[in-house]
């Protein structure tokens, strides 16, 4: 539980984090987040020294991380882009609405059968994306690439099968050369920010690795060890913080409208949450019955 709350602290603390890289801007970030992540968790896994993976992975499992590195290359680059141009509040809002986005994944491409609380959360859902489309004038574009991004690299990340440090390794190596390139371009043009703005800037944009690293090995260190219903009602700690941090650290506005939208997601998400509660009560005492019953001592 310890590791989980450090994780998920840890990533709703992100938006203190990435304005620090000014006057970088959120591609030059994401370059340098993808080239110091694969540093970092090499690192890790040269310590640990597991290595055995290497030889058991499959064509299917590396094109599926492929894909994977897309996915998160889009989530990562637009919470950059977000946190460092003012919205920090809407991309608060793309991991609040990210566990409605998993409900109706399974919907759709598991052929999961929603329970009536389900479908009431995924219409509250609904609601508040009309609801803050109107407020913003434009559809939450922002809060719509973040949950999407995740949810699709979670569903792609459960068909892999991998754990996370691997997972992650051939992800970011996948993305290194795109990476490196780009690196490279902008100090070619003159307009890269890495190594011309002091000591101090160049190791806060080389400590993107250790950021992403460090939170996702506590993730996984707790994912094995807790149940995922403690799983889920921590993962909205990050989307608190991420919120907090826009509203009271950045003073983001918050119209009266914008908090309608947010009230109906937060809505959404008790009413889901009270559900998973209750069905996962229900499948225990199911279980508990379907024992047998212990032979009497003779």
């Amino acid at each position: 539980m310890a590791a989980g709350f450090a994780a998920y602290v840890l990533w709703g603390l992100f938006p203190l984090y990435w304005p620090l890289l000014k006057p970088a801007g959120a591609m030059e970030i994401l370059a340098h987040r993808m080239i110091w992540s694969l540093v970092a968790v090499v690192a890790i896994l040269a310590v640990r020294r597991q290595w055995a993976w290497i030889r058991t992975l499959t064509a299917r499992q590396l094109g599926l991380l492929a894909l994977a590195a897309v996915f998160i290359t889009a989530n990562w680059g637009t919470y950059i882009y977000a946190v460092n141009s003012g919205h920090t509040i809407e991309a608060a809002l793309g991991y609040f609405v990210n566990p409605l986005i998993t409900v109706v994944f399974g919907v759709v491409i598991f052929r999961e059968r929603l329970r009536a609380w389900q479908w009431a959360a995924v219409g509250l859902g609904t609601a508040a994306v009309l609801v803050l489309s109107a407020d913003y004038g434009r559809p939450p574009w922002i809060a719509l690439t973040l949950a999407f991004s995740f949810g699709l690299y979670g569903l792609v990340k459960k068909f892999a099968g991998m754990p996370s440090a691997e997972s992650l390794t051939v992800e970011t190596l996948v993305l290194l050369v795109p990476a490196i390139a780009y690196a490279v371009t902008l100090e070619a043009r003159g307009d890269a920010a890495f190594g011309h703005h002091g000591i101090g800037h160049g190791t806060l944009l080389a400590g993107a690795g250790i950021v992403t690293a460090v939170p996702l090995m506590l993730f996984n260190a707790a994912a094995i060890r807790i149940p995922m219903s403690a799983i889920g009602m921590l993962q909205y700690l990050a989307p608190v913080l991420q919120f907090l941090i826009g509203l009271l650290v950045q003073h983001e506005a918050m119209p009266a409208s914008r908090w309608a939208g947010f009230l109906l997601v937060w809505a959404a998400l008790a009413v889901l949450t009270s559900d998973g509660v209750r069905a996962g009560r229900r499948a225990r005492r199911a279980a508990a019955r379907a024992l047998p019953d212990p032979e009497p001592v003779r």
